[in-house]
Formats: structure tokens, sequence, C-alpha cells
């Protein structure tokens, strides 16, 4: 039986979220530039979005930029964002032929004209796609995210909007960059590092954890399928004990 054959299709993560890490070091390896190993992440990038569709996994967020990513070098930064115009101009096809939908999160505003009007461009030629939503985090942090809901809703309590007393986990979610997506199921970190990065923080509270040494430019359809039936062995309590459960 195939790794594919092992998922139950009626266990699925309902949001799965990845951090693509390891591009640079995939590089390194190889003895070539960074810039080479993010050209080839793409293709990593392609055939998550293409399996994920096609197994029924209806949300998929990638960590594709961060905030703090505005600090490596100049160049590399350039490059990060003509190979994202470049993809966006190439995957449209994956888009129609798989019915996906592309969202984006984070400061948007922070990005070149050129990419953000690209983003934008498809974003919208998308929107009425129903098979899974792609959410791309750019210029994306969580922290941030989370101070900005928090001056959203000191200024509508000043205002008499809201009161304290209503805000609670809802009033939160519905202002978030994620407001129209559930809480994330499974996390994926590639290239062996073992840390959330700032990505998501409220979102993965109840998230189940997996980390791979795989290198991100290596990531297949296989690895993820790996990670999956590993999702689907897991018992997810939320707190309760395991006889509750049953």
């Amino acid at each position: 039986m195939s790794l594919k054959e092992q998922i139950n299709i009626k266990k699925l993560p309902a949001h799965l979220a990845i951090i693509m890490d390891g591009n640079g070091r995939w590089a390194k390896q190889q003895g070539l530039l960074r810039v080479v190993g993010h050209e080839n992440g793409t293709k990593s990038v392609r055939q998550t979005v293409e399996a994920s569709a096609e197994l029924g996994i209806k949300n998929l967020t990638l960590y594709a930029f961060s905030t703090e990513n505005w600090n490596r070098p100049k160049l590399e930064v350039q490059t990060l964002m003509k190979l994202l115009v470049k993809s966006l101009k190439k995957e449209m096809k994956t888009f129609e032929d798989n019915n996906i939908k592309l969202c984006a999160i984070g400061n948007l505003n922070d990005l070149p004209k050129n990419a953000h009007k690209e983003l934008l461009d498809v974003i919208e030629k998308t929107k009425d796609n129903t098979n899974m939503t792609l959410t791309l985090a750019l210029s994306y942090g969580s922290r941030e995210e989370i101070v900005n809901v928090i001056k959203e809703l000191s200024v509508k309590v000043k205002n008499n909007i809201i009161s304290t007393e209503s805000i609670d986990e809802s009033i939160i979610n519905k202002h978030l960059y994620t407001q129209n997506l559930p809480d994330v199921d499974l996390l994926i970190r590639t290239s062996g590092e073992q840390r959330i990065s700032n990505f998501l923080l409220w979102q993965i509270a109840y998230a189940e954890l997996y980390f791979t040494d795989v290198l991100w430019p290596d990531f297949t359809k296989e690895n993820l399928y790996e990670a999956l039936i590993n999702y689907q062995n897991r018992e997810r309590r939320f707190g309760k004990t395991s006889e509750q459960l049953t």
C-alpha cells in the first residue's frame, strides 16, 4: 500500500500550515548561491499545493516571507520578491486547474509595488475558486498581528463600539488576518529546526507540530503524506482525557 493510500481522507487537517525552511542550507550544500535554493523551493511549493488539493485539504497556509526576513541581504530580498512575482504568474494555471483560491496575510503594503500588484491580481482572479484556500504569509509576523488586534479593539472600546466585557476568543479571531480560516490542525516545519518563528502563534494553540529534517527544496508529496499519516496516528485531546474521547 502506498503512503497516499494509507491516509484517511476523513481525518485530514482542516487547516495545514507549513514553515518552509532550509532553502539557503540546501543551496550551500550544493555549493550554490542561496537564491538558487529559493528557486528550487518553488518546486516543492507546487508539489505540496497540488497534493493537498488532490487529497481534499481545504486550507493550506505557507510561511513565505516573515517581517524579520526584510533584514536579510538586500540582493536576496530583491531576488525573493522577483521570484514571488514570477511564481504567481507561473502558478496561475495550477490554481485554475485545481480550483484553488489564493489569499495572503501580513503587512502586504510593505511589498514592492510590482509584487503587491501581481499578488492582488491573482487573488482577484481566483476569488471564486472553491476546492482549497491557499494562504501565503508575506511580510508576516504573528506578534505584530496580535499587537494590531489589541490596537483595533482598544479603539473600539474607547469609542464605545464594543465593551471590554464582550471581548472573547471569537472577537479576537474576527480581528486576525486569518479571520476567515479555522485554527491550524497541523503545523509542519522542514529542515530540522524545532521552533515556531513568530508564525500563527494564536492560531496554533492546539495544533499538532511535526518537524522533519528534510530541507524544503527536497520536500516531496511523499514527505507530506508521511506528515499526514503521523498526524492521523496522534490522539488529539484538547485538554480532555483519553477516556472522555471514547
